[in-house]
């Protein structure tokens, strides 16, 4: 039976007409960076928790540790030496999800997002304790907007927060995405996470983040927490103890870092970006808007200056995203795995949370990678196919290596940072029309 969702390649071809397609080399980015070694990063990380404060934390105390939904580099190995580092002082250790609303807004739920990101009572070596139960700890002065908390974080001697600072999809700010965030949405469950993201439409992200980050730093015993920066490759590279004193300035400061070492796409202008997969372990917009430039799908923020990408066609998830579609609303196209794989319940929780609905509009589906291409380049306007500035990455994280179109690879030519790896030649496709040439990203 015919899917009537489903636009058919034939479809696509007749109303595009005879257009060709680019010829598609592969570029490389070359980076220096410095990451830590994989078999030092629990050290690291246990080594971070002496800079915290736990003043206020009796002697065997019980310390609640947040762990966050995202795809944080070497995150067990992380949560594992802040655990360890935690209990060598002297104190009880347990694991709570901070995801806000994330896995569906369930406990149990929330306990299988961190096993899918590899964090489990057995990795990491102590309980894991998941609730969506709340409690209110205070309200802001001005505008009597709740504060909620987790309830067992509440109930701890103490509070600590490990999480990866970098540039949030949603907002521009001192303070984006990172230990702050974490302790006011994703410590705040679901109720908090929609009461953020209900007051950011008229009272931004940016202003909110650090007065209510204050009222639960006064408000809970909170040791502090563990940033972690990662460089251009998706590797940890810094792992630092902030105690909760140093909470917002030192934030401010490593979120600069991590815009330095933020990877992006390697042309700021662009006819059609292929976007393999998409996912919350990506991005919490799926696709991250600093990449995609494409900002307007979130909260009552403006576009940034770059890049300019007139098309996306989307192609699928990643598997750790489970279905959640989250940012398949900025895609001009997408594949019919989007639409056969997504899961809407999840996702639409997610968006109504976070109040950016349109990011989980499904665009118009297409039978196989030959059509999403062919109808992105026919709605780019006056460009003949093998003049399109095409890109196709991985995802918004692993842009080291893409393939791009002769125009983009005569350009890479005259820049020393990046490297020709594959000249242009013609796009292979099987049997059903889609790609033969495996991610950007795979080895």
């Amino acid at each position: 039976m015919t899917d009537s969702l489903v636009v058919p390649e034939d479809t696509i071809r007749t109303t595009v007409g005879d257009l060709e397609l680019p010829r598609m080399g592969v570029v490389e980015q070359v980076w220096e960076t410095d990451s830590i070694p994989i078999d030092a990063i629990e050290s690291r990380a246990a080594d971070a928790v002496g800079a915290l404060d736990f003043a206020s934390v009796p002697d065997g105390g019980e310390v609640a540790i947040g762990a966050g939904s995202r795809g944080i580099a070497n995150l067990p190995a992380i949560v594992r030496g802040v655990v360890a580092g935690v209990r060598d002082r002297g104190y009880d250790p347990f694991v709570f999800p901070a995801m806000g609303s994330h896995g569906g807004a369930t406990a149990e739920g929330q306990r299988e997002k961190l096993n899918t990101l590899g964090v489990s009572e057995a990795s990491v070596g102590c309980e894991i304790r998941a609730t969506m139960a709340v409690e209110t700890v205070g309200e802001t002065p001005e505008r009597g907007v709740p504060v909620y908390a987790d309830e067992n974080a509440v109930a701890a001697d103490g509070i600590v927060m490990v999480n990866r600072i970098k540039p949030h999809t949603d907002f521009g700010g001192e303070v984006e995405s990172g230990l702050s965030k974490m302790l006011v949405i994703g410590m705040g469950k679901q109720k908090g996470a929609k009461m953020a993201h209900d007051w950011a439409v008229d009272w931004s992200l940016r202003n909110m983040l650090p007065e209510i980050t204050s009222q639960l730093l006064d408000a809970l015993p909170v040791a502090g927490g563990v940033a972690v920066v990662e460089d251009e490759h998706d590797d940890t590279t810094l792992i630092e103890g902030v105690p909760a004193s140093g909470f917002l300035e030192r934030e401010r400061e490593l979120l600069e870092v991590a815009y330095e070492r933020m990877p992006m796409l390697p042309f700021d202008e662009v006819d059609v970006l292929v976007v393999d997969r998409i996912g919350k372990d990506v991005s919490g917009q799926g696709m991250d808007t600093n990449v995609t430039g494409r900002r307007h799908f979130t909260i009552n923020e403006p576009e940034p200056e770059s890049p300019e990408v007139k098309r996306i066609y989307l192609r699928g998830f990643t598997a750790k995203t489970k279905g959640n579609a989250m940012g398949m609303g900025q895609a001009d196209f997408a594949h019919r795995d989007v639409k056969e794989n997504l899961d809407w319940p999840k996702a639409l929780i997610n968006a109504i949370t976070a109040s950016t609905v349109r990011s989980v509009r499904l665009p118009p589906v297409v039978e196989n990678d030959r059509a999403g291409l062919l109808g992105a380049l026919g709605t780019i306007g006056p460009v003949a196919g093998d003049e399109a500035r095409v890109l196709r990455v991985t995802d918004t994280m692993r842009l080291e290596r893409c393939y791009a179109s002769a125009p983009l690879i005569e350009a890479a030519r005259k820049r020393d940072d990046l490297r020709v790896v594959a000249e242009p030649g013609d796009i292979a496709f099987d049997d059903r029309g889609d790609f033969v040439a495996p991610s950007p990203g795979e080895d």
